[in-house]
């Protein structure tokens, strides 16, 4: 069946007024993928509402081209770089080319592909790209000349985790039968049940899991009483001699982690703090790293308690080389933020 004959009875049925999406589940199962698309469908119908009588493309405007000559590749080359988001459609319609020979001039002559836009955490400004540089900078300087070792630092931060798991897009994907029903997930509920957690780790492992209970918020003295200082013990147990002589804390720049009090306090016990640059989870190892791949392996939880237990478990089974790795990589990370000039990098991690 040709392409007229399926307008023909996308017109029929236009005028009968039965809907494209209707139209189209008739076509597909009796056609199948011979059938139209459904945005066809949908284009076609619209036009035949409109009025349209005709069944056959209307002609092109302009001259038929279907060379690649130099004209028309400059022609294409000016259309894209005026608008990189054209579609093949749109710049036949500009063009009045066929679509065979925009392609091969897309792809054989300006050697271009379509790549879907890159997802970064904010757009930053001049100033927050020397100040990612800057920040970075000073910490690798101090790592590379030896003043700060990577077996010193603690870094921490705070994350909410659902009770339970929907999974991920992928986690999620299913086998059915051609033209069988797809699985659903239904969107998570803004109100679903979910606790806060604090977590600190270096390169051997977990230090401390806090489970904030329901109702309490980190302000900054929350977060001295119930995170540092149980931190701060954990440490001087763990090295009963030298305490927290040489530690470092790392974590990023909360409003509780950055009050006066908190630096007054880390500064008493002589702990020394690496700054985390602005606007920078991919320089955080909470959340390029852990975060991520705790949630990767977290099951239902029946309450807060049991889903502490179980991210506790989830921290304890990774091996000491997963977290010093991640160190390692923390530091390849802050050198790729200073090669590419303050900009994420995300895309250029191999």
């Amino acid at each position: 069946m040709d392409k007229e004959n399926f307008r023909a009875y996308i017109k029929v049925r236009t005028a009968l007024s039965i809907q494209p999406k209707t139209i189209h589940d008739e076509l597909y199962s009796v056609f199948g993928d011979q059938a139209p698309s459904y945005g066809t469908v949908a284009k076609w119908s619209k036009w035949f509402r409109e009025g349209r009588e005709t069944i056959e493309d209307h002609p092109r405007p302009g001259r038929p081209v279907t060379e690649t000559t130099s004209e028309n590749i400059e022609e294409i080359r000016s259309l894209i770089n005026d608008d990189p988001h054209l579609t093949i459609d749109e710049i036949q319609v500009e063009t009045g080319m066929s679509r065979g020979t925009i392609e091969r001039i897309i792809s054989n002559h300006l050697q271009l592909k379509k790549i879907t836009a890159r997802w970064v955490p904010n757009v930053l400004t001049d100033n927050q790209r020397s100040e990612r540089v800057r920040i970075c900078k000073d910490n690798l300087e101090k790592f590379n000349q030896g003043t700060w070792r990577l077996c010193d630092v603690i870094t921490g931060d705070e994350s909410w985790f659902y009770h339970k798991q929907i999974g991920r897009k992928i986690s999620n994907a299913a086998w059915t039968a051609v033209g069988g029903v797809p699985p659903t997930v239904a969107r998570r509920s803004r109100f679903a049940p979910k606790t806060l957690l604090c977590v600190f780790f270096k390169t051997t492992g977990p230090v401390i899991i806090h489970h904030v209970q329901r109702g309490e918020t980190i302000n900054h003295q929350y977060y001295i009483n119930n995170c540092l200082q149980p931190l701060i013990d954990k440490i001087w147990k763990q090295r009963p001699t030298s305490g927290t002589h040489a530690i470092k804390l790392h974590h990023d720049n909360a409003k509780p982690h950055v009050h006066k009090d908190v630096l007054c306090y880390l500064e008493s016990k002589g702990i020394k703090i690496i700054r985390q640059p602005p606007n920078s989870p991919d320089l955080a190892p909470c959340d390029f790293w852990l975060f991520d791949r705790i949630k990767q392996h977290l099951t239902d939880q029946t309450d807060s308690n049991s889903l502490h237990r179980a991210v506790t478990m989830i921290m304890h089974s990774f091996s000491k080389e997963d977290y010093k790795k991640t160190f390692d990589i923390w530091m390849k990370r802050m050198q790729l933020c200073v090669d590419n000039q303050g900009d994420y990098f995300e895309h250029l991690m191999k």
